[in-house]
């Protein structure tokens, strides 16, 4: 086996090049930026080139039905619909807005507990800091500011995962969990990406800054420009400074 997963497509975009090559295995890897920063749309396009490169691939997300995950892949012209009738690709839609009692608040713990959930090569969580801000035991940690104990509970768990030549790639908010809670993701992240973006005239500039990328199968800039276009999807941009 490969010792890194390709993102694929290589003769469609330049992401892959772009990645050094993808993600290595065994790797966790952690993405973090706001609301509409641009994690989606790379998780998408990592594990759609992913399917298509035959492995077997994971997506959890907080915000999407399976409906809207089918929609908005085919809006970036990234056909899933096979992917997800051979079973390469499993969605899994997290109800964490649910507000039933007892166990189904227990997010965390069947988060974990879903045996079938980590059995792909590669697992995409979309957004964990959404999991994170609607479980009951997280909550009541934070409040005592203890959190960190939580997700460090959490990242014993995903060592385990990432033993058996799993990848697991975690999307965060940064604004909507504590620094106690990001500072042990940040430093048990394999790879680590922080994306920024930023408004010139009606146009959104976004970048990848590269914070982390251990095991990498070749170089990577500090910073990768990208764009996110309907029907085309992610795209690599190169920026020059006038």
């Amino acid at each position: 086996m490969s010792d890194h997963y390709s993102i694929g497509m290589t003769g469609r975009d330049r992401v892959d090049n772009a990645i050094g090559g993808g993600l290595p295995v065994g790797s966790l890897v952690l993405i973090e930026g706001e609301d509409g920063a641009g994690k989606s749309a790379l998780c998408q396009r990592f594990s759609y080139g992913m399917a298509e490169e035959e492995y077997n691939v994971t997506y959890v997300s907080t915000e999407l039905e399976s409906w809207e995950f089918v929609e908005q892949m085919n809006s970036l012209s990234y056909d899933v619909t096979d992917h997800l009738l051979e079973e390469r690709l499993l969605f899994l839609h997290a109800d964490v807005d649910t507000h039933r009692p007892g166990t189904q608040r227990q997010l965390l713990e069947r988060f974990t507990n879903a045996r079938t959930l980590w059995m792909a090569d590669v697992i995409y969580v979309d957004t964990l800091s959404a999991i994170l801000r609607n479980d009951p035991n997280y909550d009541a940690m934070s409040q005592q500011g203890e959190e960190d104990r939580v997700i460090q509970r959490l990242v014993s768990f995903l060592g385990q995962v990432l033993m058996q030549d799993r990848t697991v790639v975690l999307t965060v908010d940064p604004t909507s969990v504590t620094e106690e809670a990001l500072r042990p993701l940040r430093n048990a992240a394999n790879v680590y990406f922080e994306i920024e973006t930023q408004t010139v005239g009606q146009e959104i500039r976004r970048n990848v800054l590269v914070r982390r990328f251990q095991n990498m199968k070749s170089p990577v800039d500090d910073s990768i420009g990208f764009s996110v276009e309907q029907g085309r999807g992610i795209s690599i941009v190169s920026r020059t400074v006038a």
